[in-house]
């Protein structure tokens, strides 16, 4: 794999400063653009290595702290190993800071992001690839539709919520999409039941969107994030593994 440089930059928005972590090959050439949409941890040492993957494999990889509204990363205490069980607190200060990604809020914020990556002289000209983790995967599925001339590919792994029954729910925006989606659920997840990936998988059909969704068995919601008590390395392999081939054939020349 290629050297990776890695640094610490701001993206000003609509509503602030976000501060972000961008990664690419040390290499002095343009790669394709790869924004990354974090988990609801937020931007900390195990994405920031997880863009530093990616990077080396000849991609220019945004980073964004989504919680830039509350304060730059980390906005909340973590410990180096996540275990929900043992710190229960911590889904009670994420959830509200999830909640306040509206549509408008995401947009706006999208919009800025894409933005950085178009006038990079480290990304290539074309349409960038979109790749998100649990909450990020709902994200990621409402940037694409919100933005299908500057999105080509959408990774999402253990995502969720994507069916849900309120207007703004991922599943029913999917027919302004544009890209080639790949989804990972997690076998064990009651975020993304069989139900729900029925229902999400129907109206991709429905809107004639090319899309792979697979289920890894017997792995926890956060199978690819291992500074949690639910990472699996097998599950997070192939999660790399998928990406990589996904970005391969939709943002390579």
């Amino acid at each position: 794999m290629t050297a990776v440089h890695g640094e610490s930059l701001d993206i000003r928005t609509p509503d602030g400063v976000a501060d972000a972590y961008a990664a690419y090959p040390d290499d002095g050439r343009p790669h394709p653009g790869v924004l990354v949409i974090q988990d609801g941890f937020g931007l900390r040492p195990n994405l920031r290595a997880l863009a530093d993957r990616i990077a080396a494999e000849g991609y220019t990889v945004l980073l964004p702290n989504a919680f830039y509204r509350h304060g730059r990363a980390p906005v909340i205490d973590l410990p180096d190993f996540i275990d929900p069980s043992q710190r229960p607190e911590i889904f009670q200060q994420v959830f509200p800071m999830i909640r306040e990604l509206t549509p408008d809020r995401l947009r706006s914020d999208a919009d800025a992001y894409l933005s950085w990556l178009a006038a990079s002289p480290r990304v290539t000209p074309g349409k960038v690839g979109v790749t998100g983790y649990c909450m990020g995967a709902r994200l990621a599925v409402l940037t694409a539709a919100m933005f299908p001339e500057r999105v080509g590919a959408v990774a999402g792994f253990h995502g969720g919520p994507l069916v849900t029954d309120t207007p703004d729910s991922p599943h029913l925006t999917v027919g302004n999409i544009a890209a080639e989606l790949y989804f990972a659920h997690a076998g064990e997840d009651r975020h993304m039941t069989a139900d729900h990936i029925d229902a999400f998988d129907k109206a991709l059909e429905a809107a004639g969107v090319t899309f792979r969704t697979e289920v890894y068995p017997g792995v926890q919601h956060g199978y690819t994030q291992a500074d949690t008590a639910a990472y699996d390395e097998e599950a997070a392999e192939r999660h790399y593994r998928e990406l990589f081939a996904l970005f391969a054939r939709t943002l390579r020349p």
